[in-house]
């Protein structure tokens, strides 16, 4: 899925729908447009084996999230609390914003 439009942006809150982390829910770490992913922060939690480095001294097992795909998670409305989805509005100043579609409240800050 290759995908620029994407609905879900950095700092938003999401809730995890389908697999081994299902119905966790976390922060948007980071955002991955031309992989259709995104990272949430304490989702899934992969263990890296690092080697010593001058960088890192220790090396040793480090514990990382990885990206999870957009489609596996959906956005919290912050004003209803529930997840649903998004549509776009255009503002009387000629802007756009994103609004819960089950509360209808502007999602954006």
């Amino acid at each position: 899925m290759v995908s620029t439009k994407l609905q879900i942006k950095k700092e938003d809150t999401v809730k995890v729908l389908v697999g081994k982390d299902k119905g966790k829910s976390g922060k948007v770490v980071k955002v991955l447009p031309a992989k259709g992913r995104v990272v949430v922060e304490n989702v899934n939690l992969v263990k890296r084996h690092t080697r010593p480095t001058q960088a890192n001294q220790e090396g040793g097992i480090v514990v990382k999230e990885a990206s999870v795909d957009i489609s596996n998670v959906m956005l919290v409305c912050p004003a209803c609390d529930t997840t649903s989805r998004t549509g776009i509005k255009v503002l009387e100043d000629g802007g756009r914003a994103r609004f819960c579609k089950k509360c209808n409240e502007i999602v954006d800050k």
